[in-house]
């Protein structure tokens, strides 16, 4: 056998195994390709007039509010009863009708407004109370840090029985006295059984008279002289500190 022949035998002994091993060999190459994500666009979310319907239209509506200063907790997008307070009390702020109600008007200054809401107070740590608009604020080393929807005392002459005295008639006046007082006592578990009914968590400011938690939280007055807020409002206060022993509370403005 000559060394041609041997060498020619080894080269396709060779091509072979090249071939068993890398499989079929083709005339092109074969390029990996990436595959793009797909992306999707939304459309952005727009305060529409709604109502009190739960939706897109509400968690936008949520966002704004938050982001005035008007509080609330509701989960995204369900109207529930913290975000119809805050549409209440946004309400009030710029003299809308208060109905709780996203309505067109409600909706257009709800898209136009950026400015945060603002109490009177630009300086300290202290509570206001605008009976005339019915607004509570929660201010902070001069900052607003929210309004809330709230219910004075409607100024009526009232007679009623005393809730903790069986047989006892109480008389007086539905009145939330105007002045500047501090918080002097409280309450910090649930409810408690007041002479006139059920108050939640209260802060006392003068005698009787508290900022506390009602059920019913309206937007006109109708407590006996105490400020409401919703149970969930009183808290956040609580929970947050806004409102420790000794807090300035500001009380002004007459009833329309």
């Amino acid at each position: 056998m000559t060394l041609q022949k041997v060498m020619s035998g080894s080269v396709l002994f060779a091509a072979c195994a090249l071939l068993a091993s890398c499989g079929t060999l083709t005339s092109a190459q074969t390029v990996p390709t990436t595959q793009v994500p797909v992306t999707t666009t939304t459309e952005p979310e727009v305060i529409a007039a709604s109502g009190q319907r739960s939706g897109a239209s509400t968690k936008a509506a949520q966002r704004k509010l938050l982001s005035l200063g008007f509080w609330l907790e509701s989960p995204p997008g369900k109207y529930d009863e913290t975000t119809r307070q805050a549409v209440m009390a946004f309400q009030k702020y710029y003299r809308l009708r208060p109905t709780g109600s996203i309505n067109t008007a409600t909706a257009y200054l709800l898209e136009e407004m950026t400015l945060r809401v603002q109490g009177k107070a630009t300086e300290g740590t202290l509570v206001e109370v605008d009976k005339e608009r019915q607004l509570l604020f929660l201010i902070e080393d001069g900052v607003t840090k929210y309004a809330l929807n709230a219910s004075t005392g409607d100024d009526r002459e009232y007679v009623e029985p005393d809730m903790n005295t069986p047989g006892v008639m109480l008389r007086g006046t539905s009145i939330t006295p105007v002045g500047t007082f501090k918080t002097n006592r409280e309450r910090p578990d649930g409810w408690w059984n007041g002479d006139l009914g059920q108050i939640y968590r209260p802060k006392y400011f003068i005698g009787g008279v508290a900022i506390h938690g009602s059920q019913v939280v309206p937007a006109y007055p109708a407590s006996h002289g105490c400020v409401r807020v919703t149970p969930a409002a009183m808290d956040m206060i609580w929970e947050s500190e806004l409102m420790p022993l000794g807090t300035k509370v500001v009380v002004y403005g007459e009833l329309k």
